[in-house]
This record gives structure tokens, C-alpha cells and sequence, in this order.
């Protein structure tokens, strides 16, 4: 079942070079790994360092084992050295409501 990802997170004033050079670097790792489909990057209209990302991926299983990707791992540490709070992840099934194992 398909699942959109939700990622929050709010990046210091002054960095925006950087932090979009590493998320590109996860967009592009992203679209190669398995059950990956699309994903958008949305940016607060009144605090611009607030960027929300939104990935569509084939299942919650997909996505889990991209989140937990050593490349990806790395990738995040960078990006912590940028943020302002820690990163916050939601997980949505679109469709019915899911049937949990």
C-alpha cells in the first residue's frame, strides 16, 4: 500500500547553499532506490527556514529501509549540523485506513 512521507525540519538562517547541496544528494539517492515514486520539497511561506518534504514511496517497507540506508545516514548527519531542532517524520497510507501487522 502507498505511503506519503512527511519530513519537517527547520534549518539555520544563512545556510540555504548547503542544506539544499544535501538534500539534492538524498533527492537523487532517493529516486534509485527501490519503491521510490516522487517527492517535493516545500519551503514555510512566512519562515523560509522551515522546509517540509514530502516523498511518495510504493510501501512503509520501502521507505523504512531508505530511511535506515547507510547513504542516507550519512547524508543526515550532515544536515544536523544545520538544523535548529531535531527532524520530525510522519508516515501516511493513502487510501484506507491501514490494517496494522
Amino acid at each position: 500500500m502507498a505511503v506519503k512521507v512527511l519530513i519537517k525540519r527547520r534549518f539555520q538562517e544563512g545556510k540555504a547553499m548547503e542544506v539544499f547541496a544535501l538534500l539534492n544528494r538524498i533527492r537523487v539517492e532517493a529516486m534509485n532506490q527501490t519503491g521510490y515514486l516522487t517527492g517535493e520539497t516545500l519551503f514555510g511561506y512566512e519562515d523560509p527556514q522551515k522546509i517540509l518534504i514530502i516523498s511518495m514511496w510504493q510501501s512503509a517497507d520501502d521507505w523504512f529501509k531508505w530511511k535506515e540506508d547507510p547513504i542516507r545516514r550519512a547524508n543526515e548527519t550532515k544536515l544536523e549540523g544545520y538544523l535548529t531542532q531535531p527532524t520530525e517524520y510522519e508516515v501516511y497510507v493513502l487510501g484506507a485506513h491501514p490494517q496494522r501487522k
